[in-house]
C-alpha cells in the first residue's frame, strides 16, 4: 500500500474517531513532528531539570545496571 493509500485509509479512520484520548495522543504525535526538530526546546523546566540530574548521578557513578535491576524486580 503507497503512501497516499495509507493517509486516505487514516483521514477516513480519524473522521470517524471519537476517542478523545486517542485524539489527543496524534494531535500531541502531530506537534512533536512539526516543531522546529529541537526536542530540548519542548520539554518543560522540571523534564529539562530531571534529565540533567539524570546526567549527573551518571558522571557520579552513581547508576545500577540493568541487570541488577531486572533481576530485583523479577524481571
Amino acid at each position: 500500500m503507497g503512501n497516499e493509500a495509507i493517509k486516505l485509509e487514516l483521514m477516513e479512520w480519524l473522521s470517524k474517531l471519537e476517542d478523545g484520548n486517542t485524539i489527543e495522543y496524534l494531535r500531541i504525535v502531530k506537534d512533536a513532528t512539526s516543531s522546529d526538530g529541537e526536542w530540548w526546546n519542548d520539554l518543560t523546566a522540571e523534564q529539562k531539570a530531571g534529565i540533567d540530574r539524570g546526567l549527573r548521578d551518571i558522571d557520579a557513578g552513581r547508576t545500577t545496571a540493568d541487570e541488577v535491576v531486572k533481576k530485583k524486580y523479577g524481571l
